[in-house]
């Protein structure tokens, strides 16, 4: 698997349990999916993204977009 990779399956699975708790326990996990969206939009606008260099450090393989 290459960071991209990671990356992406990371924000849709945190997107994900974030409406599931908005819709199963509280509103307020939609906090969580909205965290995920402006992180993901920062690092579309700067280029710097958290989980990617969290994942380097894991060893994944650089993809095409994170490097």
């Amino acid at each position: 698997m290459r960071i991209d990779n990671a990356v992406l399956a990371l924000a849709g699975a945190l997107v994900l349990a974030g409406v599931a708790l908005a819709w199963l326990v509280t509103p307020w996990g939609l906090l969580l999916a909205g965290f995920v969206g402006l992180n993901l939009l920062q690092s579309s606008i700067t280029g710097f993204c958290p989980a990617a260099r969290m994942f380097r450090r894991l060893g994944l393989r650089p993809g095409g977009a994170f490097t």
